[in-house]
């Protein structure tokens, strides 16, 4: 036990290391201009707090033993527990909101008595289990990383220390006239949804700038953060994903992550392209029964499902988000600000009409979506950047040799003059 216990604080005195050199990772929650402290004061995340709670998190698992000596059938079976559970919390949750939704119920919180009881014992056995699960995906992503040849001596470093909790929202300004993201500001995790409005009309109407606030699913801290979700595909992919961004930030393209927009869109391409290579290594090697029954991850732009009509054609988001992109970008450069407007709130009410509840479709929208270009089309519109990066993966002769290319890079231009 004290020998477990030493190995604890070795871990905490790494951790907390590396939180210093990473704890940027992809996110700049320092960097936003003074003049935006007004509209954010008392409602910012407060990374420090979450960080030093989560590297204790890791230490106690390192400390108290860990499930790595179980059997590879007991660890699956510990992962998709976690999962079940997970389930079940959300399930609560959701009766839980109805009754305090529904107006016919004149005392909600006597008529759920019984209801909260339950929802805390799930969360004590959620939380009993978090640590476990943690833990073996983030041993399994290693076994990945180390596949791809994304290791040091067969270790990934840092080490994917990865802890679900509920993620701080996203406020993102961009200018009207064009779309570019200028800030990118972290607030509360449980902002709610009339305060996220006045304050992106308090930000249009004052500082004339397009704004919005985001969920975001995960952040590239360290250690990392991810959102609550039952989707093993998608966990997957973000721990690898957020890893890339601590992975990047000892090298050129990762720490001029906030450079220019370019090296964002690089950065995060790069990330994307990375978590899904790596989410594909781990459900192949340890849940190949997700492969089979694949279905989409959580929807961040909308929890809603549409039902669309048999007699209507296929409504495919990415690409009438790629039509409205390309459409917005003309109207901009044509200085017709006022009409772009009009027409991204006309296309919202297409979207909302086809099952996408997307809450507010503006400049600010695109400025953040359209830096994932993994895939073509949607939010990037005609991307150069995604499409560059996309370009080197497939002339890479592996995954390892993407990433140790584009790594240097500390431009689009460089990335431009590597690819055919």
């Amino acid at each position: 036990m004290f020998d477990r216990i030493l190995q604890g604080l070795n871990w905490l005195f790494y951790i907390l290391a590396l939180s210093l050199v990473l704890g940027g990772g992809a996110v700049r929650y320092d960097v936003e201009r003074d003049y935006y402290y007004d509209y954010t004061r008392g409602i910012k995340f407060d990374f420090p707090s979450w960080i030093a709670d989560a590297s204790w998190i890791k230490v106690q698992q390192v400390a108290l033993g860990s499930p790595y000596y179980s059997d590879r059938g007991t660890r699956k079976m510990i992962v998709i527990d976690y999962l079940r559970q997970m389930d079940r919390v959300f399930q609560v949750e959701w009766e839980l909101s109805q009754i305090y939704s529904n107006p016919e119920i004149p005392d909600p919180e006597a008529a759920s008595v019984d209801l909260r009881a339950r929802l805390n014992a799930l969360y004590a056995e959620q939380r009993r289990l978090a640590p476990f699960a943690e833990s073996i995906l983030e041993e399994q992503v290693s076994v990945a990383l180390a596949e791809a040849g994304l290791t040091s001596g067969g270790q990934p470093l840092p080490r994917p220390l990865y802890h679900i909790s509920p993620l701080p929202m996203a406020l993102i300004v961009s200018p009207r006239e064009v779309i570019r993201q200028d800030e990118n500001i972290s607030l509360l995790a449980d902002l709610p949804v009339d305060e996220q409005a006045a304050l992106e009309e308090r930000i249009a109407e004052e500082l004339d700038r397009s704004a919005l606030v985001v969920p975001i699913g995960g952040v590239g801290i360290y250690p990392t953060m991810g959102m609550r979700s039952i989707h093993l595909p998608w966990i997957v992919d973000t721990i690898a994903h957020e890893w890339m961004h601590n992975y990047l930030t000892w090298h050129p393209l990762g720490s001029n992550y906030g450079t220019t927009p370019e090296l964002r869109t690089m950065n995060e391409t790069v990330a994307s392209i990375v978590g899904t290579e790596i989410g594909r290594i781990v459900q192949k090697r340890y849940y190949p029964e997700s492969l089979a029954s694949e279905r989409p991850p959580v929807d961040l732009l909308s929890l809603s499902e549409g039902m669309p009509s048999l007699e209507a054609p296929p409504f495919d988001f990415n690409t009438e988000m790629r039509e409205t992109r390309l459409r917005v970008d003309e109207l901009l450069a044509d200085g017709k600000v006022d009409e772009a407007e009009a027409y991204m709130e006309a296309r919202r009410a297409i979207f909302w009409e086809n099952g996408y509840a997307i809450r507010k479709l503006n400049q600010a929208y695109f400025a953040f979506h359209g830096a994932y270009a993994d895939v073509p089309g949607g939010a990037a519109g005609v991307d150069p950047v995604g499409a560059a990066v996309r370009a080197l993966r497939e002339q890479s002769d592996s995954l390892a040799d993407f990433v140790h290319t584009i790594m240097w890079l500390d431009s689009f231009e460089a990335l431009e003059a590597m690819v055919d």
